[in-house]
């Protein structure tokens, strides 16, 4: 019999000593009901609390542990992850619940982002943050604003102002978009149908695939059909992934499709999940659009309601403000409610992918292109290049030119034809000085290089690629070596940290460029480290701007 009157033992608190808030539990499960408690939906309910309260608090994220069975740490490292998620401690005050974001990557930069946000914070009061973020995909729109969740293209401050004190912060979803209605009588489906009830019709579909020359269009540009023959020889479950996170500063092509013709899209997911054999796919789409989320969800909806076949499962999976999850592996981590760090490879994600299955990851433009190759033949696709090419690209023009956007155009094109037949020219005033090709990480070229054909593997000799097709256009008013800066500023913000190189080398560039001098023998050595021994393409790519503005633009950085 055991001695009374001894010291008792302390109940232990739960969540590893973090004593849950009984309130702050009943909380957090209204917010996140009818979700499935499972960690792959831990940062679905992060956007839960994060929506209600404009921050996530200590007293939250503990009860959103105990309710998920996870360790707070392992909340705590995925909320602090991510930059739309502001984490509360206990000692710390909360933002104001308006934040204002104002981009200033590149195309932003040279169209008066800076000049806004100091108007901004001189005339805005403590209620209202003024936050300055990295690209938010309407590089058309320069410079552009995003109050609350109510983007203002070519904004200025009596416009952004006038949304502040109107309360015109929700997100602004398009209403002129194509219904499944409309769709469907256009001929939309009819394909798809046909992969459901012909099998022979479907074996043919990846051949049709390898004719036209299609390629992966969010960047990397592995040939479609070869990952959807790879996929094929996997053992199921397969799943699917697609890639609507374009963070890449100039990027904004599947904003402008999935705006306008959604369905389109979904059919090739549709024709890609049957033919590949898949019944599980994710849609992984950036926080920075909630009206294409908004959109996505509606016509998955109408495609639930009207189609006369079994669905895949389709998911959507909002992002959280990482730039990194635009690599297919870090994109599968968050999917997976991880922190987007990119994983070591091989294994490939075509082999071990979300949850440890064969994953197809595409982009969305890649799906978006299924069913006019398949309907009008590969030929007609592969007929559209010039210079030998093969194919038609969505280019995501923006910077100095008379009519910024998405224009469709032959693979193969040059700037200079791009700008002259599809933009309108140059802007009054401007003269063709330099562009970015593909984006922040593609390098960028002078104007002597202006007839170079624009598409995969035709300029890593410049020491530049073409990417996502973000193009921005520099004029003789732009400083090359500022707008470099600006890129690397980008990637130290948006930097992972899982590898040195990259997480010190990003850092360590950006301080090196600032010198009126740039010491041209250290940032080759830095950024030789870091193309060398980066895991991802993040740090691989970072040093791009650098070697360009130092090989093309060398008046910029020596001072006489």
């Amino acid at each position: 019999m055991k001695k009374s009157g001894g010291k008792r033992a302390r109940p232990r608190a739960a969540g590893k000593g973090h004593a849950i808030d009984p309130e702050a539990r009943s909380e957090v499960s209204a917010l996140i009901k009818g979700l499935d408690l499972t960690r792959d939906n831990l940062i679905e309910c992060l956007h839960c609390i994060q929506d209600a309260h404009k921050h996530l608090s200590d007293r939250h994220l503990v009860a959103l542990a105990d309710i998920l069975k996870l360790a707070p740490t392992e909340v705590f490292e995925v909320a602090t992850f991510y930059h739309h998620f502001d984490v509360v401690r206990h000692n710390e005050v909360p933002p104001p619940s308006l934040t204002v974001r104002v981009c200033d990557s590149v195309s932003c930069s040279m169209t008066g982002a800076e000049e806004l946000i100091e108007a901004l914070e001189s005339r805005l009061g403590a209620d209202v943050r003024v936050q300055r973020v990295p690209c938010v995909g309407r590089c058309e729109q320069a410079p552009v604003a995003v109050v609350g969740q109510r983007p203002i293209g070519n904004a200025d401050i009596d416009v952004v102002l006038s949304a502040v004190e109107q309360g015109n912060i929700g997100p602004a979803t398009p209403t002129t978009w194509i219904r499944f209605d409309e769709y469907r009588a256009a001929g939309g489906y009819q394909t798809a149908g046909r992969v459901y009830d012909d099998s022979t019709f479907a074996e043919g579909i990846v051949d049709a695939l390898d004719s036209s020359g299609l390629r992966g269009l969010g960047g990397a540009g592995f040939p479609a059909g070869r990952k959807w023959r790879i996929l094929q020889g996997q053992p199921s479950p397969r799943l699917m992934a697609v890639n609507i996170d374009e963070g890449e500063p100039g990027t904004f092509k599947d904003r402008y499709y999935l705006e306008r013709d959604p369905h389109r899209f979904l059919e090739g997911v549709l024709i890609a999940a049957q033919v590949v054999g898949i019944d599980r796919c994710y849609l992984y789409i950036r926080d920075e659009y909630p009206g294409v989320i908004e959109i996505l969800h509606m016509a998955i909806a109408e495609l639930r309601s009207d189609w006369d076949y079994t669905l895949p499962e389709i998911i959507i999976r909002r992002g959280a403000g990482a730039y990194i999850c635009g690599e297919e592996s870090a994109m599968i981590e968050s999917i997976e409610g991880k922190r987007g760090l990119p994983r070591l490879r091989p294994p490939y994600v075509a082999e071990v992918g979300l949850f440890g299955r064969p994953t197809l990851e595409h982009n969305c433009e890649t799906l978006y292109w299924v069913r006019d190759i398949i309907e009008k033949g590969a030929d007609w696709f592969a007929s559209q290049g010039r210079r030998g090419r093969k194919g038609l690209r969505s280019f995501s023009v923006s910077g100095r030119v008379k009519k910024p956007g998405v224009h469709l155009a032959p693979a193969g094109i040059s700037l200079r034809e791009l700008i002259a037949e599809y933009c309108g020219g140059m802007t009054e005033g401007h003269e063709l000085y330099g562009y970015f090709p593909g984006g922040a990480s593609g390098g960028v070229l002078p104007e002597s290089l202006a007839d170079e054909p624009l598409d995969f593997d035709t300029l890593q000799a410049h020491g530049c690629f073409i990417g996502s097709a973000a193009i921005v256009v520099i004029s003789n008013h732009d400083s090359v070596r500022e707008l470099a800066r600006n890129t690397m500023k980008f990637f130290a913000h948006e930097s992972c940290g899982q590898c040195t190189p990259c997480r010190v080398g990003c850092d360590r560039a950006v301080k090196l460029m600032e010198d009126k001098n740039w010491n041209q023998d250290l940032l080759e050595d830095l950024a030789t480290v870091m193309e060398d021994a980066s895991i991802c393409g993040l740090g691989q790519a970072a040093p791009n701007p650098i070697r360009c503005t130092i090989k093309y633009f060398p008046h910029e950085i020596i001072s006489e």
